[in-house]
Protein backbone atom coordinates (compact mmCIF):
# COMPACT_ATOMS: atom_id res chain seq x y z
CA UNK A 1 0.00 0.00 0.00
CA UNK A 2 1.36 3.43 -0.94
CA UNK A 3 2.17 5.59 2.10
CA UNK A 4 0.88 9.12 2.54
CA UNK A 5 4.44 10.44 2.21
CA UNK A 6 4.88 8.64 -1.11
CA UNK A 7 1.57 10.03 -2.38
CA UNK A 8 2.59 13.58 -1.42
CA UNK A 9 5.99 13.16 -3.07
CA UNK A 10 4.33 11.90 -6.24
CA UNK A 11 1.95 14.89 -6.22
CA UNK A 12 4.91 17.30 -5.96
CA UNK A 13 6.75 15.90 -9.01
CA UNK A 14 4.82 17.72 -11.77
CA UNK A 15 5.75 21.14 -10.35
CA UNK A 16 9.42 20.20 -10.13
CA UNK A 17 9.43 18.85 -13.68
CA UNK A 18 7.63 21.97 -14.94
CA UNK A 19 10.37 24.21 -13.56
CA UNK A 20 13.00 22.02 -15.20
CA UNK A 21 11.40 21.65 -18.63
CA UNK A 22 9.66 24.97 -19.31
CA UNK A 23 12.95 26.88 -19.73
CA UNK A 24 14.39 24.03 -21.79
CA UNK A 25 11.63 24.23 -24.42
CA UNK A 26 10.92 27.96 -24.01
CA UNK A 27 7.25 27.57 -24.69
CA UNK A 28 4.81 24.83 -25.62
CA UNK A 29 3.44 25.87 -29.01
CA UNK A 30 4.73 27.12 -32.36
CA UNK A 31 3.40 28.02 -35.81
CA UNK A 32 3.64 25.34 -38.52
CA UNK A 33 2.68 25.63 -42.20
CA UNK A 34 -0.51 24.02 -43.54
CA UNK A 35 0.35 24.47 -47.22
CA UNK A 36 3.22 22.95 -49.25
CA UNK A 37 6.33 25.01 -49.97
CA UNK A 38 7.89 23.17 -52.90
CA UNK A 39 10.12 26.10 -53.87
CA UNK A 40 10.31 29.84 -53.36
CA UNK A 41 8.05 30.20 -56.39
CA UNK A 42 5.17 28.96 -54.23
CA UNK A 43 5.24 32.21 -52.28
CA UNK A 44 3.81 33.86 -55.40
CA UNK A 45 0.69 31.78 -54.63
CA UNK A 46 0.63 31.95 -50.85
CA UNK A 47 1.72 35.59 -50.68
CA UNK A 48 2.05 38.35 -53.28
CA UNK A 49 0.98 38.59 -56.06
CA UNK A 50 -1.35 35.57 -55.96
CA UNK A 51 -2.82 36.26 -52.53
CA UNK A 52 -4.58 39.34 -53.89
CA UNK A 53 -7.14 37.11 -55.63
CA UNK A 54 -8.60 35.50 -52.48
CA UNK A 55 -8.43 38.91 -50.76
CA UNK A 56 -10.64 40.41 -53.46
CA UNK A 57 -13.02 37.47 -53.29
CA UNK A 58 -13.39 37.86 -49.52
CA UNK A 59 -13.94 41.60 -49.95
CA UNK A 60 -16.79 40.88 -52.36
CA UNK A 61 -18.16 37.92 -50.37
CA UNK A 62 -17.07 38.13 -46.69
CA UNK A 63 -18.26 34.58 -45.91
CA UNK A 64 -15.47 33.28 -48.20
CA UNK A 65 -12.99 34.05 -45.42
CA UNK A 66 -13.92 30.64 -44.01
CA UNK A 67 -12.87 28.92 -47.24
CA UNK A 68 -9.65 30.82 -47.93
CA UNK A 69 -8.13 31.03 -44.42
CA UNK A 70 -7.65 29.05 -41.23
CA UNK A 71 -10.09 31.27 -39.36
CA UNK A 72 -12.56 28.39 -39.05
CA UNK A 73 -10.08 26.36 -37.02
CA UNK A 74 -8.55 29.13 -34.91
CA UNK A 75 -9.55 30.15 -31.39
CA UNK A 76 -8.34 33.06 -29.28
CA UNK A 77 -7.50 32.24 -25.64
CA UNK A 78 -8.07 35.57 -23.88
CA UNK A 79 -7.03 36.30 -20.30
CA UNK A 80 -6.08 39.25 -18.13
CA UNK A 81 -4.23 37.05 -15.62
CA UNK A 82 -6.39 38.05 -12.65
CA UNK A 83 -7.63 34.59 -11.58
CA UNK A 84 -5.12 32.06 -12.81
CA UNK A 85 -5.41 28.36 -12.03
CA UNK A 86 -5.73 28.67 -8.25
CA UNK A 87 -2.82 31.12 -8.16
CA UNK A 88 -4.99 34.25 -8.12
CA UNK A 89 -4.07 37.63 -9.55
CA UNK A 90 -0.60 37.00 -10.99
CA UNK A 91 -0.84 39.22 -14.08
CA UNK A 92 -0.82 38.57 -17.83
CA UNK A 93 2.86 37.67 -18.15
CA UNK A 94 2.74 35.09 -15.35
CA UNK A 95 -0.48 33.70 -16.82
CA UNK A 96 1.08 33.10 -20.24
CA UNK A 97 2.44 29.59 -19.42
CA UNK A 98 -1.11 28.53 -18.55
CA UNK A 99 -2.54 29.95 -21.76
CA UNK A 100 0.19 28.26 -23.82
CA UNK A 101 -0.71 25.01 -22.06
CA UNK A 102 -4.34 25.61 -22.95
CA UNK A 103 -3.36 26.07 -26.60
CA UNK A 104 -1.43 22.79 -26.47
CA UNK A 105 -4.53 20.99 -25.15
CA UNK A 106 -6.70 22.59 -27.83
CA UNK A 107 -4.39 21.19 -30.52
CA UNK A 108 -3.65 17.75 -29.11
CA UNK A 109 -7.15 16.96 -27.87
CA UNK A 110 -9.31 18.82 -30.37
CA UNK A 111 -7.18 19.52 -33.44
CA UNK A 112 -7.90 23.23 -32.90
CA UNK A 113 -5.30 25.95 -33.49
CA UNK A 114 -5.40 28.32 -30.53
CA UNK A 115 -3.55 31.58 -29.88
CA UNK A 116 -2.78 32.74 -26.30
CA UNK A 117 -3.66 36.42 -25.85
CA UNK A 118 -2.79 37.74 -22.39
CA UNK A 119 -4.06 41.32 -22.32
CA UNK A 120 -2.60 44.12 -20.21
CA UNK A 121 -5.86 45.53 -18.87
CA UNK A 122 -8.21 44.89 -15.96
CA UNK A 123 -11.01 47.01 -17.33
CA UNK A 124 -14.06 45.07 -18.54
CA UNK A 125 -14.86 47.61 -21.26
CA UNK A 126 -11.31 47.46 -22.60
CA UNK A 127 -11.33 43.65 -22.56
CA UNK A 128 -14.56 43.61 -24.55
CA UNK A 129 -13.28 46.16 -27.06
CA UNK A 130 -9.99 44.29 -27.52
CA UNK A 131 -11.78 41.01 -28.24
CA UNK A 132 -14.20 42.73 -30.60
CA UNK A 133 -11.25 44.19 -32.53
CA UNK A 134 -9.56 40.78 -32.73
CA UNK A 135 -12.66 38.76 -33.60
CA UNK A 136 -12.32 38.90 -37.42
CA UNK A 137 -9.21 36.72 -37.17
CA UNK A 138 -10.83 33.94 -35.13
CA UNK A 139 -13.56 31.34 -35.36
CA UNK A 140 -14.17 31.37 -31.60
CA UNK A 141 -13.10 32.96 -28.32
CA UNK A 142 -12.15 31.11 -25.13
CA UNK A 143 -12.10 33.44 -22.11
CA UNK A 144 -9.80 32.18 -19.39
CA UNK A 145 -8.78 33.05 -15.83
CA UNK A 146 -10.59 36.39 -15.53
CA UNK A 147 -11.66 37.36 -12.00
CA UNK A 148 -15.30 37.81 -11.06
CA UNK A 149 -17.48 39.79 -11.41
CA UNK A 150 -15.64 41.05 -14.51
CA UNK A 151 -15.69 37.58 -16.11
CA UNK A 152 -19.49 37.46 -16.05
CA UNK A 153 -19.89 40.90 -17.63
CA UNK A 154 -17.28 40.27 -20.31
CA UNK A 155 -18.82 36.93 -21.28
CA UNK A 156 -22.35 38.31 -21.39
CA UNK A 157 -21.43 41.30 -23.54
CA UNK A 158 -19.28 39.36 -26.00
CA UNK A 159 -21.87 36.63 -26.41
CA UNK A 160 -24.39 39.33 -27.27
CA UNK A 161 -22.24 41.16 -29.82
CA UNK A 162 -19.94 38.66 -31.59
CA UNK A 163 -21.10 36.38 -34.44
CA UNK A 164 -18.75 33.60 -33.28
CA UNK A 165 -18.82 31.28 -30.23
CA UNK A 166 -17.62 32.86 -26.98
CA UNK A 167 -16.98 30.56 -24.03
CA UNK A 168 -15.62 31.16 -20.53
CA UNK A 169 -13.97 27.86 -19.73
CA UNK A 170 -13.69 28.46 -15.99
CA UNK A 171 -17.47 28.78 -15.94
CA UNK A 172 -19.00 26.69 -18.69
CA UNK A 173 -16.24 24.12 -19.16
CA UNK A 174 -16.09 23.36 -15.45
CA UNK A 175 -19.87 22.99 -15.34
CA UNK A 176 -20.01 20.58 -18.29
CA UNK A 177 -17.42 18.19 -16.85
CA UNK A 178 -18.60 18.43 -13.25
CA UNK A 179 -22.19 17.66 -14.21
CA UNK A 180 -21.11 14.62 -16.22
CA UNK A 181 -19.01 13.33 -13.33
CA UNK A 182 -21.80 13.96 -10.84
CA UNK A 183 -24.40 12.08 -12.88
CA UNK A 184 -22.11 9.05 -13.12
CA UNK A 185 -21.10 9.20 -9.44
CA UNK A 186 -24.76 9.23 -8.42
CA UNK A 187 -25.41 6.24 -10.66
CA UNK A 188 -22.62 4.32 -8.93
CA UNK A 189 -23.93 5.02 -5.41
CA UNK A 190 -27.57 4.55 -6.40
CA UNK A 191 -28.82 8.06 -5.61
CA UNK A 192 -31.01 10.36 -7.71
CA UNK A 193 -30.00 13.89 -8.67
CA UNK A 194 -33.37 15.25 -7.56
CA UNK A 195 -33.05 13.61 -4.14
CA UNK A 196 -29.57 14.54 -2.92
CA UNK A 197 -28.36 17.40 -0.76
CA UNK A 198 -25.46 19.28 -2.35
CA UNK A 199 -22.89 21.45 -0.58
CA UNK A 200 -21.09 23.88 -2.88
CA UNK A 201 -17.80 25.20 -1.49
CA UNK A 202 -16.54 28.38 -3.15
CA UNK A 203 -18.88 30.51 -5.26
CA UNK A 204 -16.57 31.87 -7.92
CA UNK A 205 -17.01 31.59 -11.67
CA UNK A 206 -16.86 27.76 -11.74
CA UNK A 207 -19.45 26.97 -9.09
CA UNK A 208 -21.80 29.75 -10.23
CA UNK A 209 -21.85 28.07 -13.65
CA UNK A 210 -22.14 24.58 -12.13
CA UNK A 211 -25.15 25.75 -10.13
CA UNK A 212 -26.73 27.29 -13.22
CA UNK A 213 -26.31 24.09 -15.24
CA UNK A 214 -27.63 21.90 -12.40
CA UNK A 215 -30.65 24.16 -11.99
CA UNK A 216 -31.22 23.98 -15.75
CA UNK A 217 -31.25 20.19 -15.38
CA UNK A 218 -33.90 20.26 -12.65
CA UNK A 219 -32.02 20.51 -9.34
CA UNK A 220 -34.09 22.52 -6.87
CA UNK A 221 -32.60 25.39 -4.89
CA UNK A 222 -33.77 23.73 -1.68
CA UNK A 223 -31.29 20.89 -2.32
CA UNK A 224 -28.30 23.25 -2.21
CA UNK A 225 -26.28 24.93 0.53
CA UNK A 226 -23.49 27.11 -0.85
CA UNK A 227 -20.54 28.57 0.97
CA UNK A 228 -18.24 31.46 0.02
CA UNK A 229 -15.08 32.62 1.79
CA UNK A 230 -17.14 34.25 4.55
CA UNK A 231 -19.52 31.40 5.21
CA UNK A 232 -22.80 29.89 4.07
CA UNK A 233 -24.89 31.95 1.69
CA UNK A 234 -28.52 32.72 2.61
CA UNK A 235 -31.00 35.55 2.15
CA UNK A 236 -29.92 37.18 5.43
CA UNK A 237 -26.34 37.74 4.26
CA UNK A 238 -26.43 41.55 4.45
CA UNK A 239 -22.85 41.82 3.17
CA UNK A 240 -23.81 40.15 -0.11
CA UNK A 241 -27.08 42.07 -0.42
CA UNK A 242 -25.19 45.35 -0.04
CA UNK A 243 -23.16 44.43 -3.14
CA UNK A 244 -25.96 42.79 -5.10
CA UNK A 245 -25.47 45.11 -8.10
CA UNK A 246 -21.77 44.23 -8.27
CA UNK A 247 -22.28 40.50 -7.57
CA UNK A 248 -25.80 39.71 -8.82
CA UNK A 249 -25.04 36.01 -9.32
CA UNK A 250 -23.95 35.53 -5.71
CA UNK A 251 -27.03 37.36 -4.41
CA UNK A 252 -29.17 35.09 -6.60
CA UNK A 253 -27.57 32.11 -4.85
CA UNK A 254 -28.53 33.66 -1.50
CA UNK A 255 -32.17 34.01 -2.50
CA UNK A 256 -32.65 30.81 -4.51
CA UNK A 257 -30.88 28.23 -2.29
CA UNK A 258 -30.76 27.25 1.39
CA UNK A 259 -34.39 28.13 2.24
CA UNK A 260 -33.82 27.17 5.89
CA UNK A 261 -31.09 29.84 6.17
CA UNK A 262 -28.55 27.37 7.51
CA UNK A 263 -25.61 29.43 8.78
CA UNK A 264 -21.99 28.70 9.57
CA UNK A 265 -19.05 27.66 7.45
CA UNK A 266 -17.81 24.69 5.43
CA UNK A 267 -18.29 22.25 8.31
CA UNK A 268 -21.96 23.15 8.63
CA UNK A 269 -22.47 23.13 4.87
CA UNK A 270 -21.09 19.59 4.58
CA UNK A 271 -22.95 18.12 7.55
CA UNK A 272 -25.35 15.51 6.18
CA UNK A 273 -24.63 16.41 2.53
CA UNK A 274 -24.58 13.69 -0.10
CA UNK A 275 -22.35 15.66 -2.46
CA UNK A 276 -19.56 18.20 -2.01
CA UNK A 277 -18.70 20.33 -5.03
CA UNK A 278 -15.66 22.44 -4.22
CA UNK A 279 -14.09 25.01 -6.54
CA UNK A 280 -12.49 27.27 -3.95
CA UNK A 281 -8.87 27.95 -3.02
CA UNK A 282 -5.93 25.53 -3.19
CA UNK A 283 -5.65 23.14 -0.27
CA UNK A 284 -5.00 20.73 1.11
CA UNK A 285 -6.50 22.00 4.37
CA UNK A 286 -9.54 23.90 3.08
CA UNK A 287 -11.78 20.90 3.81
CA UNK A 288 -10.95 18.90 6.93
CA UNK A 289 -11.36 15.10 7.05
CA UNK A 290 -13.72 15.34 10.03
CA UNK A 291 -16.12 17.46 7.96
CA UNK A 292 -16.16 14.82 5.25
CA UNK A 293 -16.82 12.22 7.93
CA UNK A 294 -20.00 14.10 8.88
CA UNK A 295 -21.42 13.82 5.35
CA UNK A 296 -24.11 11.30 4.39
CA UNK A 297 -23.40 7.66 3.65
CA UNK A 298 -21.70 6.99 0.29
CA UNK A 299 -20.62 10.62 0.14
CA UNK A 300 -19.30 12.07 -3.12
CA UNK A 301 -16.53 14.69 -2.94
CA UNK A 302 -15.41 16.84 -5.86
CA UNK A 303 -12.32 18.74 -4.63
CA UNK A 304 -11.44 20.66 -7.78
CA UNK A 305 -9.06 23.45 -6.71
CA UNK A 306 -5.77 23.62 -8.60
CA UNK A 307 -2.92 23.00 -8.28
CA UNK A 308 -3.73 21.32 -4.92
CA UNK A 309 -7.27 20.09 -4.15
CA UNK A 310 -9.14 21.35 -1.09
CA UNK A 311 -8.51 17.95 0.50
CA UNK A 312 -6.27 15.17 -0.76
CA UNK A 313 -8.39 12.32 -2.16
CA UNK A 314 -6.80 9.71 0.08
CA UNK A 315 -7.64 11.80 3.15
CA UNK A 316 -11.24 12.22 2.02
CA UNK A 317 -11.60 8.49 1.42
CA UNK A 318 -10.05 7.66 4.77
CA UNK A 319 -12.64 9.97 6.34
CA UNK A 320 -15.49 8.01 4.75
CA UNK A 321 -16.11 9.43 1.27
CA UNK A 322 -17.12 6.76 -1.24
CA UNK A 323 -16.12 8.62 -4.41
CA UNK A 324 -13.55 11.41 -4.67
CA UNK A 325 -12.56 13.46 -7.71
CA UNK A 326 -10.10 16.31 -8.23
CA UNK A 327 -8.87 18.59 -10.99
CA UNK A 328 -5.45 16.93 -11.30
CA UNK A 329 -4.43 14.71 -14.20
CA UNK A 330 -2.13 12.65 -11.96
CA UNK A 331 -4.97 11.51 -9.68
CA UNK A 332 -7.98 9.27 -10.40
CA UNK A 333 -11.28 10.86 -11.44
CA UNK A 334 -9.93 14.03 -12.98
CA UNK A 335 -12.67 16.64 -13.33
CA UNK A 336 -11.00 19.07 -15.65
CA UNK A 337 -12.14 21.40 -18.42
CA UNK A 338 -9.79 19.58 -20.79
CA UNK A 339 -12.47 16.91 -21.17
CA UNK A 340 -14.90 19.51 -22.54
CA UNK A 341 -13.48 22.54 -24.34
CA UNK A 342 -11.45 20.78 -27.11
CA UNK A 343 -14.44 18.75 -28.30
CA UNK A 344 -16.96 21.53 -27.76
CA UNK A 345 -14.97 23.98 -29.89
CA UNK A 346 -14.25 21.23 -32.43
CA UNK A 347 -17.96 20.64 -32.90
CA UNK A 348 -18.86 24.34 -32.87
CA UNK A 349 -16.17 25.20 -35.43
CA UNK A 350 -17.05 22.31 -37.72
CA UNK A 351 -20.64 23.53 -38.14
CA UNK A 352 -19.55 27.18 -37.98
CA UNK A 353 -21.73 27.90 -34.96
CA UNK A 354 -22.52 31.51 -34.10
CA UNK A 355 -22.71 30.86 -30.34
CA UNK A 356 -22.32 28.28 -27.58
CA UNK A 357 -25.56 27.84 -25.64
CA UNK A 358 -26.67 26.08 -22.46
CA UNK A 359 -28.32 23.47 -24.68
CA UNK A 360 -25.04 22.75 -26.44
CA UNK A 361 -23.27 22.52 -23.07
CA UNK A 362 -25.87 20.07 -21.76
CA UNK A 363 -25.52 17.94 -24.90
CA UNK A 364 -21.73 17.87 -24.47
CA UNK A 365 -22.11 16.91 -20.80
CA UNK A 366 -24.48 14.05 -21.62
CA UNK A 367 -22.09 12.78 -24.30
CA UNK A 368 -19.13 12.86 -21.92
CA UNK A 369 -21.04 10.97 -19.24
CA UNK A 370 -22.21 8.45 -21.84
CA UNK A 371 -18.70 7.61 -23.02
CA UNK A 372 -17.70 6.69 -19.46
CA UNK A 373 -20.86 4.62 -18.95
CA UNK A 374 -20.19 2.64 -22.11
CA UNK A 375 -16.68 1.83 -20.86
CA UNK A 376 -18.02 0.81 -17.43
CA UNK A 377 -18.26 3.00 -14.35
CA UNK A 378 -16.04 2.43 -11.33
CA UNK A 379 -15.49 4.34 -8.10
CA UNK A 380 -12.21 5.60 -9.56
CA UNK A 381 -13.45 5.99 -13.14
CA UNK A 382 -16.32 8.47 -13.37
CA UNK A 383 -15.18 10.04 -16.62
CA UNK A 384 -12.98 9.24 -19.60
CA UNK A 385 -9.31 10.09 -19.37
CA UNK A 386 -8.49 13.24 -21.32
CA UNK A 387 -6.28 11.26 -23.70
CA UNK A 388 -9.19 9.15 -25.00
CA UNK A 389 -9.71 10.37 -28.57
CA UNK A 390 -13.25 9.03 -28.90
CA UNK A 391 -14.42 10.99 -25.87
CA UNK A 392 -13.51 14.26 -27.60
CA UNK A 393 -15.10 13.02 -30.83
CA UNK A 394 -18.33 12.24 -28.96
CA UNK A 395 -18.38 15.71 -27.38
CA UNK A 396 -17.73 17.33 -30.76
CA UNK A 397 -20.55 15.41 -32.40
CA UNK A 398 -23.02 16.23 -29.61
CA UNK A 399 -22.09 19.92 -29.74
CA UNK A 400 -22.34 20.16 -33.51
CA UNK A 401 -25.72 18.40 -33.62
CA UNK A 402 -27.10 20.58 -30.81
CA UNK A 403 -25.95 23.74 -32.62
CA UNK A 404 -27.85 22.64 -35.72
CA UNK A 405 -30.96 21.79 -33.69
CA UNK A 406 -30.89 25.24 -32.11
CA UNK A 407 -30.50 26.98 -35.46
CA UNK A 408 -27.12 28.61 -34.70
CA UNK A 409 -25.04 26.61 -37.22
CA UNK A 410 -24.15 27.87 -40.68
CA UNK A 411 -23.35 24.36 -41.94
CA UNK A 412 -25.43 21.20 -41.87
CA UNK A 413 -23.50 18.01 -41.08
CA UNK A 414 -24.77 14.59 -40.01
CA UNK A 415 -23.48 12.51 -37.12
CA UNK A 416 -21.08 10.47 -39.23
CA UNK A 417 -19.63 13.48 -41.02
CA UNK A 418 -19.09 15.28 -37.72
CA UNK A 419 -17.43 12.24 -36.16
CA UNK A 420 -15.11 11.51 -39.09
CA UNK A 421 -14.14 15.16 -39.44
CA UNK A 422 -13.37 15.57 -35.74
CA UNK A 423 -11.45 12.30 -35.61
CA UNK A 424 -9.35 13.28 -38.64
CA UNK A 425 -8.45 16.70 -37.23
CA UNK A 426 -7.41 15.26 -33.87
CA UNK A 427 -5.42 12.42 -35.42
CA UNK A 428 -3.61 14.87 -37.73
CA UNK A 429 -2.62 17.02 -34.74
CA UNK A 430 -1.26 14.05 -32.84
CA UNK A 431 0.53 12.69 -35.90
CA UNK A 432 2.24 16.05 -36.43
CA UNK A 433 3.47 16.08 -32.83
CA UNK A 434 4.73 12.50 -33.13
CA UNK A 435 6.50 13.31 -36.41
CA UNK A 436 8.29 16.33 -34.94
CA UNK A 437 9.47 14.23 -32.00
CA UNK A 438 10.53 11.34 -34.22
CA UNK A 439 12.54 13.67 -36.45
CA UNK A 440 14.14 15.31 -33.38
CA UNK A 441 12.59 18.65 -34.29
CA UNK A 442 11.15 18.47 -30.79
CA UNK A 443 13.98 17.21 -28.61
CA UNK A 444 13.46 14.70 -25.81
CA UNK A 445 13.68 16.17 -22.29
CA UNK A 446 17.25 16.45 -21.02
CA UNK A 447 18.39 13.30 -19.30
CA UNK A 448 16.03 11.04 -21.26
CA UNK A 449 17.17 8.63 -23.98
CA UNK A 450 16.36 9.85 -27.52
Amino acid sequence: MTSREELLARAARPAAEALRLHPFYRGKIQTAPRCPIRSLEDFAIWYTPGVAAPCREIQARPERVWAHTNRGNTVAIVSDGTRVLGLGDIGPEAGLPVMEGKALLFKHLGGVDAVPLCLGTRDADELVRAVEWLAPSFGGVNLEDIAQPRCFRVLERLRATLPIPVWHDDQQGSAVVLRAGLLNALEIVGKRLDGVRIAMIGMGAANVAVLHLLRTHGVEGAQIVACDSRGILHRRRDDVEAKRELFPDKWRVCTETNPDCTAGGIAEALRGADVCIAFSRPGPDVIEPAWVGAMARDAIVFACANPVPEIWPWDAQAAGARIVASGRSDLPNQVNNSLAFPGIFRGALDVRARSLSDGMALAASEALAGVAREAGLLDDRLLPHMGELEAHVAVAVATGLAAQQEGVAALSLGREALASGARRRIQEARALSALLQREKLILPPPGEAP
